[in-house]
């Protein structure tokens, strides 16, 4: 999967790397000081991850906490983000990463108890409030959580903290580590679910959308939490059918009164982002509706637009059993 791994100076003697090492024993390996000396220095094309991606291995420094933006996440709690990876192995086409670093290469954190110490510190300067840490911001939470062996680092802090949520967002199917872990009433296991003819044409290199029903059936036998998004919605004419497929699919796979919260939102990006997607899917069907840009730089659809999609979607979940508390507008105020 990697050419080059690359492990910052600090880690030599750290039994994360090794354990990482042992699955790549064909990369190359090389040491640095530090892993930004190297990683995004020189822009590195989006699209060179099909045919060129390395690993970095290193430690955060600085805020490894921060919060999330409004309409992130459930509506009246407080969210943060951890920063616990950058990049990703997918290659969904509207993935704001494309515009956002000037590589594509993957960074793996390993200075979890570090990160761990500041959501403990987050939490306390939230003494009365149920607080949100949210992973998969940078990345995709479970896809190398193998490979990471990070869950059981965090999987202690939530134990020991029930006010404290954790939600695992992800399109990947990879349960292995999940799977061993005993389930908690604060951890949720989030997937972002498209129509499957958008992860087919769209959500490039992830897996198929029945895998991803039957990984969210195992893991909710199993016991734990889980969370559905789907986000984002890409207009085009038949949007509401293939939807509606989609969750008459999701309700014969899983137990959606079991569900603990849904969340729709509509494609959007950064004008940066939306000039880059542009550059490296010219003939993408996600470009084929209407676009407006906002006084904040967001370029979606409009807000009358916006509305009707959201609407119209959530009426159809709430037809297909869903409680209507239990589904937000993810980015939308």
């Amino acid at each position: 999967m990697f050419e080059t791994i690359f492990i910052e100076n600090e880690l030599k003697q750290n039994p994360r790397v090794d354990s990482i090492l042992s699955r790549f024993k064909n990369s190359r390996i090389k040491y640095l000081e530090r892993y930004d000396s190297v990683w995004g220095r020189v822009k590195k094309p989006y699209l060179s991850k099909r045919t060129n991606l390395n690993l970095f291995l290193a430690n955060k420094k600085g805020q490894l906490v921060k919060e999330a933006p409004n309409a992130y996440g459930v509506e009246g709690e407080k969210h943060f983000y951890f920063i616990h990876a950058f990049n990703c192995i997918y290659e969904c086409q509207y993935c704001y990463l494309q515009g956002y670093f000037n590589s594509p290469d993957v960074v793996l954190f390993l200075n979890h108890d570090e990160i761990a110490n500041q959501m403990q510190t987050v939490l306390d300067q939230h003494p009365e409030e149920t607080v949100w840490f949210h992973a998969g911001e940078f990345s995709d939470s479970l896809a190398l959580s193998h490979i990471t062996g990070e869950l059981e680092a965090y999987w202690d802090f939530f134990e020991k903290n029930p006010r404290a949520k954790l939600e695992l967002r992800t399109k990947s199917v990879n349960l292995k580590r999940l799977v061993h872990l005993k389930p908690l009433d604060n951890v949720y296991a989030s997937f972002s679910l498209s129509p499957e003819s958008a992860t087919k044409d769209i959500d490039l290199k992830t897996p198929p959308l029945k895998a991803r029903i039957a990984a969210i059936r195992k893991a909710q036998k199993n016991g734990h939490k889980i969370g559905i998004h789907f986000d984002p919605v890409i207009y085009k004419e038949s949007v509401f059918e293939e939807y509606n497929n989609l969750f008459s699919s999701l309700n014969d796979g899983i137990n959606l009164n079991e569900v603990s919260y849904f969340s729709l939102g509509v494609v959007r990006f950064t004008s940066q982002v939306y000039n880059e997607a542009k550059r490296n899917y010219p003939s993408s069907p996600m470009f084929a509706a209407q676009f407006i840009k906002s006084s904040e730089d967001i370029v979606r659809y409009p807000r009358t637009m916006r509305a009707w999609i959201l609407n119209k979607l959530k009426d159809q979940l709430i037809g297909h059993g869903v409680k209507e508390g239990k589904v937000y507008l993810c980015m939308e105020d």
